[in-house]
């Protein structure tokens, strides 16, 4: 960690345990929210828990279930063509989405924001198509 900054204010098994939650839903704790956990843990522990407990909240709301809460948020995040898209899609993957669920929510993008959400949409399920096809053969 760069000089300057303050030791961790939280014990590493409370970050271990926020961090948890991004490796169950996406396999791995994604570059941005493992800086932002590892700065809030050191400037603002409250302020991360805070954050952590509402992302909770919102993001498994109990009228839907993981895999339709991750399409959904995939389709959002595609609308405004985020690179965080990719991750909701490897969510709703791991969460059970099929290929033609995952299609069908890149026309839905594709009829509200155009051609450059379906050329990003389809980018991203022929990288998780093919990071799975790797993985699999790994096997």
């Amino acid at each position: 960690m760069a000089e300057g900054l303050p030791e961790r204010r939280m014990s590493a098994e409370e970050l271990e345990q926020l961090r948890s939650v991004y490796v169950d839903l996406v396999g791995f704790v994604p570059p941005r929210i493992h800086a932002r956990t590892e700065l809030l843990s050191r400037l603002d522990p409250e302020g991360l828990r805070v954050q952590e407990e509402m992302r909770r909240h919102f993001m498994y709301p109990k009228c839907f279930d993981t895999k339709t809460a991750q399409l959904m948020l995939f389709g959002m995040l595609l609308m405004n063509l985020q690179d965080a898209a990719k991750l909701h899609a490897i969510a709703a993957r791991r969460a059970g989405a099929t290929w033609e669920e995952l299609s069908a929510v890149v026309g839905l993008a594709f009829l509200f924001r155009g051609l450059s959400a379906a050329n990003y949409g389809f980018q991203i399920l022929q990288e998780l198509a093919q990071a799975e096809e790797e993985t699999s053969k790994r096997r």
